[in-house]
């Protein structure tokens, strides 16, 4: 019979997959697109909010810089996107920036990408989570006290279903992302119709004033606010690099599906992105970091939230906030949003199982579980990113100014990295299409690889004091425990190393079975002791209180067992010290032998009863197993307790002991 958690188990994430069906997970371009897009293609629900919230910074005066902006933002994810269709296509493997920075400029460089990209799939499910929250309470704002709750309940939502495997969490995600298109699709042209025909939509914030934090900026201080601007902006280009780490996971040709499914991946969010813009300057949408600085809002500006930039046009666009297409766009996008994090949840796990079997990070990360997925990279994720939004009370302002800073340090690196990967080309390509090729994806990377630059330089000086100054300390401190973990690996390589001499056979074996009463268990372990044949066999017990060991003698001379009975002082009626004294002082007098402790244990059914039985065993296991030339070996016995949990275990099995775990 199936423990109750192991039925749970089975509810939430299903049976074990056999690894022969590995290859059924394999994906479509249109499954593709919402797995490993679906972070690019939702920011546009928040990109044009994020610049907005910058500019009203100084009220309303610099709301004209917004086209100009976006224009950027869409320029900069055109660049970015031709330029990791040369990665999928010249890094099949699935690496992505990592395996292209470790290539191309060596491994520390490989090393801080890893690190930068694990931070931002980190704050991608935060980020993602807690904007979808955001819309959710938009619509139904009786749900803002419990906003915390609702982020960490969709986190393990994802979890479990990312737990399920690829591709059913594919078949998942893949309809409210393209339901999410489909309506934002629909509010553009229905919005710019409606202008075009002299009918604008009209928010209902266009008739707020913003309380400026700054006024009468110019020259420098202009040029500054105008960068942070575009470094929030920025945030539209979160997730790009997920497909190039994901290529493996594509059905053939890997590559070229990879690299149009990027490519259209582009084209979408690009064109949401515009349209989302377009229509907020149209509607005059005001949003402010702080509710209360919108002179004007209707409500409590203390415990009331402002509505979202996308919630405010499908209701400006569809005529209100009752109707069924404002609570579609509402409820697409607050879906969009949370899925937008299965983005992380796929590249994450695929970057820690590689850097696991490069040995940086713990190999238990490089096992696939029950379902073929990276449980234990899917599992650490969700932890983090849940701590985050506890940390942060699930606030996208808050959220926001930690992100992006890790994907362009890999975007920069990865670029540059393409372009010596190119030159290595070169010197050995001779054919002359192929050479202007080469030369055509060069130019390509080496523009990505000085725009994003650009644009690294700019989040850093822009966003440091605000919060990201932590991504600062957690990067390094990330490729610091990646070099100690390989470090530690490749100690331990080195000691088991065979030697050349090869093993050298102990002179005598001595086995020791411990005895604390005489019952079924102890007799079942010295006659497994008895058949191993060792040069010396001692039952051996500590004395703890006279009235018991005096019992114990009587009871091993009724029962006539042929192997004397051992009694070691223990004057301060502690056994662990008093065996390891003996078993030490029978290695000092053969430095060359080897001692076999053999331990009774019980072997129960329930959870609770591991508090009951055992625990001198398992002190006594811990230390004896640091003492060199001691081998420890346990000698189960099965109580009534643990019957019919062997077959529980045969139908759990694939998921209970694999490598690494």
């Amino acid at each position: 019979m199936r423990s109750p958690g192991e039925l749970v188990k089975r509810l939430l994430i299903g049976r074990p997959f056999r690894s022969e069906r590995l290859g059924e997970t394999l994906l479509s371009k249109r499954l593709a697109l919402p797995i490993f897009a679906s972070d690019p293609l939702s920011s546009v629900a928040y990109a044009t909010q994020e610049i907005l919230l910058v500019l009203t910074l100084g009220g309303l005066s610099y709301l004209y810089l917004t086209p100009w902006i976006a224009l950027g933002v869409m320029v900069l994810l055109a660049v970015v996107v031709a330029s990791y269709r040369q990665v999928v296509r010249a890094y099949p493997s699935g690496g992505g920036s990592y395996e292209v920075a470790s290539k191309n400029l060596g491994r520390p460089a490989g090393l801080v990408v890893a690190a930068a990209l694990l931070v931002d799939y980190i704050m991608t499910v935060a980020v993602s989570v807690a904007a979808g929250v955001d819309n959710i309470i938009s619509a139904l704002p009786a749900f803002n006290e419990w906003r915390v709750l609702l982020a960490l309940a969709f986190v393990v939502l994802l979890t479990a279903m990312n737990l399920r495997g690829v591709r059913e969490s594919g078949m998942t995600f893949a309809v409210p992302t393209y339901l999410f298109i489909l309506g934002v699709l629909i509010m553009i042209t229905v919005g710019l119709v409606q202008a075009l025909t002299g009918h604008a939509p009209v928010a209902e914030s266009a008739g707020y004033q913003v309380k400026p934090e700054q006024m009468g900026l110019t020259g420098l201080a202009l040029a500054l606010l105008a960068l942070r601007a575009f470094s929030s902006g920025c945030t539209a280009l979160t997730g790009v690099e997920a497909i190039s780490n994901g290529v493996p996971a594509f059905k053939p040709p890997k590559s070229e599906n990879a690299a149009r499914t990027m490519l259209a991946m582009g084209a979408v969010a690009i064109t949401m992105f515009a349209g989302v813009t377009a229509l907020a300057i149209i509607a005059d949408v005001r949003v402010a970091e702080h509710t209360c600085d919108l002179v004007g809002f209707a409500g409590d500006c203390a415990t009331e939230p402002q509505r979202t930039v996308i919630a405010q046009l499908a209701a400006a666009v569809f005529g209100g906030d009752d109707t069924v297409m404002f609570f579609y766009i509402q409820a697409a996008t607050a879906l969009i949003l949370i899925l937008a994090a299965n983005t992380a949840f796929n590249g994450f796990p695929l970057l820690g199982s590689i850097l696991a079997q490069d040995r940086f990070l713990p190999r238990q990360l490089h096992t696939r579980g029950d379902r073929l997925a990276f449980s234990n990279g899917i599992i650490l994720l969700a932890v983090v990113a849940g701590a985050l939004l506890i940390a942060f009370d699930a606030s996208v302002t808050r959220l926001i100014q930690l992100y992006i800073l890790g994907v362009f340090t890999s975007f920069t690196l990865s670029q540059f990295g393409m372009v010596r990967h190119w030159n290595r080309e070169l010197a050995v390509q001779r054919d002359p299409v192929e050479r202007r090729r080469i030369h055509r994806s060069k130019v390509i990377n080496a523009v990505g690889g000085a725009l994003t630059a650009l644009v690294l330089v700019i989040v850093l000086a822009t966003k440091f004091t605000h919060g990201a100054y932590l991504v600062v300390i957690a990067i390094p401190l990330l490729y610091l425990l990646m070099r100690a973990i390989r470090a530690h690996y490749d100690r331990v390589r080195a000691e088991l190393v065979p030697e050349p001499d090869g093993t050298v056979l102990p002179s005598r074996v001595h086995a020791v079975v411990l005895v604390s009463t005489l019952h079924k268990p102890t007799l079942r372990a010295l006659a497994y002791a008895r058949a191993t044949r060792p040069d010396t066999l001692t039952a051996l017990t500590a004395n703890v209180d006279d009235a018991d060991t005096r019992e114990l003698q009587a009871a091993w001379a009724q029962q006539d067992i042929p192997v004397p009975l051992t009694v070691i002082a223990s004057p301060f009626r502690e056994v662990t010290g008093a065996v390891l004294q003996y078993i030490n002082d029978i290695r000092r007098a053969g430095p060359r032998d080897v001692v076999a402790v053999f331990i009774p244990e019980y072997v129960v059914g329930r959870w609770w009863e591991h508090a009951l039985h055992n625990q001198s065993a398992l002190r006594l296991k811990g230390r004896l197993l640091f003492q060199p030339g001691v081998m420890v070996i346990s000698v189960p016995w099965q109580l009534a307790s643990s019957e019919g949990r062997d077959n529980e275990a045969s139908i759990s099995g694939p998921g209970s002991a694999r490598r690494g775990a």
